[in-house]
């Protein structure tokens, strides 16, 4: 019954910091891509996976977003 009202926005460019780390020892991954799925790269590794919104929603632990250096 713990459920926020507040919802992250989630933007391309932005670091996401998951709950479980990746097997390289990071916990956080840039979005690539925003939908109904995510597409992510490990900032430790540079592996890319494909995943679920939800999944993504369920398990973020925090969220850094990107300044506009990147364009």
């Amino acid at each position: 019954m713990a459920d926020t009202s507040e919802r992250l926005i989630y933007e391309v460019g932005d670091i996401v910091k998951l709950k479980k780390k990746h097997p390289c020892g990071s916990f956080e991954w840039e979005i690539l891509r925003v939908g109904a799925d995510f597409r992510l790269r490990c900032e430790g590794c540079g592996h890319i996976i494909m995943t679920e919104r939800r999944m993504v929603e369920k398990n973020t632990k925090g969220l850094r977003k990107r300044g506009d250096s990147g364009e």
